[in-house]
């Protein structure tokens, strides 16, 4: 675990904005090889032009996400590390909400097709998110609490995890959801082999992720727990798997109403 990967004279490259980078474009990779890959050539230089303004929303949503509803005890006591993101302090879950809603205002005032894109994004989405816990790892933060034995993982000092728990032996929860995050791509991947009503693949991705967040965030160690000892992430997985089987419903009934219309 390295937070540093090396300098440049003084300045240094962190491994965590490096791996953020590198699943950004590897994502993005992904969903150009689908969009050609499904004959919908018509739509890369759309996504091209989207993908800025997705990592713009994804990046404010996440910061919005993590200081306001999951760390805001902390933040408001130390104010001026509100814009440090790189000590780490990324919400996925603001992120991919912060990429959506600037995603959608893009996608309607261009009027291309949402759930079609949606569907087209999920995997790489997800696929960014295995490699984005690695940065986790990294830099020593999403780590998990710890585990009362031999087993677990021991973050070197200068780590916010070293800091909270010292030489404690921690779960690797970080590293337990990026591996359940390429399960999820490989998941998608094979949904991608037949046809479904458009949105249901990233409605899927939405529904699985978090009910995977919400089981492996018992484990974590960094998040302040509420009612029924629930951390924010946790509410905020429940409220997201509610409304994505909601329109996935919705979806299907639309699909097959139209369907079953005369004419």
């Amino acid at each position: 675990m390295h937070q540093y990967l090396f300098y440049i004279g003084d300045f240094p490259i962190r491994a965590y904005g490096t791996i953020l980078a590198l699943a950004f474009i590897l994502g993005i990779g992904v969903t150009l090889y689908f969009i050609k890959a499904e004959g919908k050539h018509e739509l890369i230089e759309p996504m091209l032009d989207l993908a800025p303004i997705l990592l713009l929303g994804g990046l404010l949503g996440a910061r919005f996400w993590q200081v306001f509803f999951f760390e805001w005890s902390y933040y408001r006591q130390f104010p001026s590390e509100i814009l440090a993101i790189w000590h780490g302090g990324l919400s996925i879950q603001g992120g991919v909400v912060g990429a959506l809603v600037l995603g959608f205002l893009y996608v309607k005032k261009k009027k291309l097709p949402f759930w079609e894109l949606a569907d087209l994004i999920a995997p790489g989405l997800i696929l960014a998110q295995a490699i984005g816990r690695s940065a986790n790892l990294m830099n020593g933060d999403a780590f998990g609490g710890p585990t009362g034995g031999d087993f677990g993982i021991i973050f070197p000092a200068g780590t916010i995890a070293r800091e909270t728990f010292q030489d404690q032996p921690l779960w690797p929860a970080e590293v337990w959801e990026g591996q359940f995050d390429v399960i999820l791509f490989a998941v998608l991947v094979i949904l991608k082999l037949r046809k479904w009503p458009s949105g249901v693949i990233f409605l899927t991705y939405v529904t699985c992720y978090n009910l995977g967040r919400f089981f492996l965030e018992n484990l974590r160690g960094d998040s302040s727990r509420f009612m029924f000892q629930w951390t924010a992430a946790q509410w905020s997985s429940i409220v997201a798997v509610v409304i994505s089987i909601i329109l996935i419903v919705w979806r299907v009934w639309r699909i097959r109403r139209k369907s079953n219309l005369p004419g």
